[in-house]
């Protein structure tokens, strides 16, 4: 792996991508500590001090690498790009003049992307207005300190203004990785968040728990980190073959492919999709924390804490679902079967049509269940290392933050050795 790395920045076009990532990665963690105009830096730091654990907002601070709860210009992160994204998936299926848009290729999908960019704008003004009426009232961090310098209408536009523009700036800088880096430049950036907020996790657990504990913690990580890496490689394979035939004086087909479907085809939106829900009733509660009602005591015993079985059980449940729901939109059966018949491929031993939609449909129901299970079990470590070890909401080892660094790890990696193959070099996968 690394003689890999040496021919990697030995070919000068490879070296310059990824010098290239280098250089706006380590500017978007620059960004990400500036903080942004009218914040008290002092207050900030000595009531992040207090705060125990990220509570309501720890999936939206763990995408923004800590940058939320600092109030910096990027404290938005990638999270309205990601809403953005996911939002006009789902309306693909649903809008009819999207899903005409994505079958007309390169032009059509060029357009969505555009579509993305509006809404994920309008998404960090709502996001970045909300934030900074939180640091504003005090609600933010629960801290008694001012957390901005003034609470007036121009601190408040002049704060709003500048994290939309950070979010602004943070989707030119995914744009221009993808463009003259390597890799997907948004998962990377989503990436270096992540990673970001792990030697705090890891260096909390060796200070609260000793050193003995942090060691045992990291040999399940890694036990972890290599299931993860066999799960998010593993793929049900199903055989294609084409029939020949002729166009013009030319032969066509007579060719055997596959169809690979991943056992987690759904990636990590159904553990987005379920930690969203679940922090409706903590923000229910927040804005009624004044109120004795007895719905106001049964959330805060089950859902607030997400240390009770019930809240495991229930988040449990929502992954599966949404796993399912998730695949059901992005992976049609139908589609599939009706393409293969058009241009003369056929699965051995299955007739066209109908089906072979039936039989793709029977292979990918059955193998989301261990995905969605996978998914399931990854997400409750966290809740489970809260309980056992006293970690934050954030330990590093389960949830989104190992499913995001192993992942995006992974396709990077394979990429750099695709064209480290073209160049005749071994790749870092063998």
């Amino acid at each position: 792996m690394l003689s890999a790395f040496a021919n990697a920045f030995k070919t000068p076009d490879l070296r310059r991508k990824l010098l290239f990532v280098l250089l706006i990665v380590t500017i978007f963690r620059l960004g990400s500590q500036v903080p942004a105009p009218g914040v008290d830096v002092a207050n900030v730091q000595t009531c992040l001090e207090r705060v125990q654990g990220d509570g309501l907002y720890s999936l939206i601070n763990l995408f923004s690498g800590g940058a939320l709860l600092q109030l910096t210009i990027f404290a938005l992160g990638i999270m309205p790009y990601i809403t953005a994204s996911i939002i006009l998936q789902l309306l693909v299926v649903v809008i009819p003049r999207l899903e005409a848009l994505k079958k007309e290729g390169q032009a059509g999908q060029t357009k969505i992307t555009q579509y993305t960019r509006y809404l994920t704008l309008g998404l960090a003004v709502l996001q970045a207005t909300g934030i900074v009426a939180l640091a504003r009232s005090g609600d933010l961090l629960q801290c008694p300190e001012p957390l901005l310098h003034d609470n007036g209408t121009q601190t408040f536009l002049v704060m709003v203004i500048t994290m939309t523009a950070g979010t602004a700036v943070i989707m030119w800088f995914g744009e221009l990785i993808t463009e003259h880096g390597i890799g997907n430049g948004m998962s990377l950036l989503i990436f270096t968040q992540v990673v970001a907020t792990f030697p705090g996790s890891m260096w909390q657990v060796a200070t609260t728990q000793g050193w003995w504990v942090f060691g045992v913690v990291m040999v399940i990580g890694l036990v972890i980190i290599a299931a993860v890496i066999f799960i998010e490689q593993a793929q049900r394979r199903i055989p294609v073959q084409y029939a020949r035939r002729m166009v013009g004086r030319k032969m066509f087909g007579g060719s055997s492919t596959y169809i690979p479907l991943k056992v987690n085809q759904a990636g990590i939106i159904p553990v987005i999709f379920a930690s969203s829900l679940m922090y409706l009733p903590a923000m229910a509660v927040q804005f009624n924390n004044t109120s004795d009602a007895q719905w106001v005591q049964i959330l805060n015993k089950y859902f607030v804490q997400g240390t009770h079985p019930v809240y495991m059980a229930i988040f449990f449940g929502l992954i599966i679902f949404f796993t399912y729901f998730y695949v059901s939109i992005t992976f049609n059966p139908q589609e599939v079967a009706d393409n293969m018949k058009k241009y003369g491929g056929f699965i051995p031993g299955i007739r066209a049509g109908k089906p072979t939609e039936d039989y793709l449909s029977y292979v990918l129901s059955r193998i989301t269940l261990p995905g969605a299970l996978y998914l399931g079990l990854i997400s409750l470590i966290p809740l489970i290392a809260l309980v056992l070890i006293n970690a934050n909401q954030n330990f590093p080892f389960g949830g989104t933050s190992i499913l995001i660094m192993v992942g995006v790890a992974l396709d990077t990696v394979k990429q750099v050795e695709s064209q480290l193959q073209q160049r005749n070099y071994e790749g870092f996968l063998r």
